[in-house]
């Protein structure tokens, strides 16, 4: 449960961080799950429709970027996802009826773990109003040394992420990154986010991983914006996690920004990497018609 104090912050910043959501022992019981997942993977040799490895390594590398849809796929993760600790705190910030959508677990491995730059959850799928957010566990002690989250207050609408038409995974419009806040915590804490909250985490440089679990909900009367095929793969493992499907849907902002991928891309790590791809080819990034191919 969120005491009062964190639910204002979350309304008025934009976030606000349980310490100590999980305890040692829930945590441990995670990590298990993922050693398990990620036994035997390679570069070379490793399934695609369940994980992501780090592209910086050589072909026996054994370091994974990111575990796909955790929070459906596997006991550990699906039986926190939906019990009623993290639940009770969702209905405080987003309602009685809450909709669960996607998670993945992100490893950021010691030395190499990729960056993320600045962007808001909700330019990969927009929805017709504000109340969606993340929840990022911390499943490792994160500070500045090994990539932690870094978020900027405030409250935001949202914010551009596309180049030429084409998105770019991050934001491509000015930004004021002087009042971000390092979330450093204990493993265990749980960072509650919304969906407009600029943020990013840099490379893990320190000889430690930081292994996070992410989980995206919404209230159940904010509906996706329809963006094809895209739409019905965003939707295939939303469920009911508190109260009921609504049957109507509630508009809170004047206007999104629809992402148009000229190429298929697994997640933002790749979508950030295309964009960055086609700066390097061309010197400018606002020359750069599109990804490359």
């Amino acid at each position: 449960m969120l005491k009062n104090h964190e639910i204002e912050q979350f309304n008025s910043q934009g976030y606000c961080v349980s310490h100590g959501l999980l305890t040692e022992s829930e945590v441990d019981h995670i990590l298990k799950e993922l050693d398990a997942i990620s036994a035997g993977a390679t570069l070379a040799n490793h399934d695609p429709q369940r994980l992501e490895m780090e592209p910086k390594q050589p072909p026996t590398g054994t370091k994974v970027r990111r575990i796909y849809e955790p929070g459906t796929h596997y006991k550990a993760c699906r039986d926190f996802s939906e019990g009623p600790k993290l639940v009770k705190c969702l209905t405080q910030l987003l309602g009685p009826d809450v909709l669960y959508f996607s998670s993945k677990i992100n490893v950021k491995p010691p030395e190499i773990g990729s960056v993320v730059e600045w962007h808001q959850d909700m330019a990969y799928g927009p929805v017709t109003n504000r109340s969606m957010l993340a929840v990022l566990v911390y499943l490792d002690d994160a500070d500045a040394s090994n990539g932690c989250l870094q978020v900027i207050p405030g409250k935001f609408g949202m914010l551009n992420h596309s180049q030429n038409g084409y998105f770019q995974g991050k934001v491509t419009e000015p930004l004021d990154t002087s009042k971000a806040v390092m979330i450093e915590s204990k493993r265990g804490a749980a960072i509650f986010f919304s969906a407009l909250a600029p943020h990013a985490s840099r490379v893990n440089t320190s000889p430690r991983p930081r292994r996070t679990l992410i989980m995206g909900y919404r209230a159940a009367d904010a509906y996706p914006v329809y963006l094809g095929d895209r739409t019905s793969q965003g939707e295939r493992f939303m469920r009911v996690v508190a109260g009921q499907q609504s049957a109507t849907a509630r508009f809170d902002l004047d206007s999104v920004y629809i992402p148009r991928y000229p190429k298929e891309a697994k997640s933002l790590y790749e979508i950030q990497e295309y964009s960055r791809q086609a700066h390097e080819a061309t010197g400018s990034a606002a020359s750069a018609p599109s990804w490359p191919s």
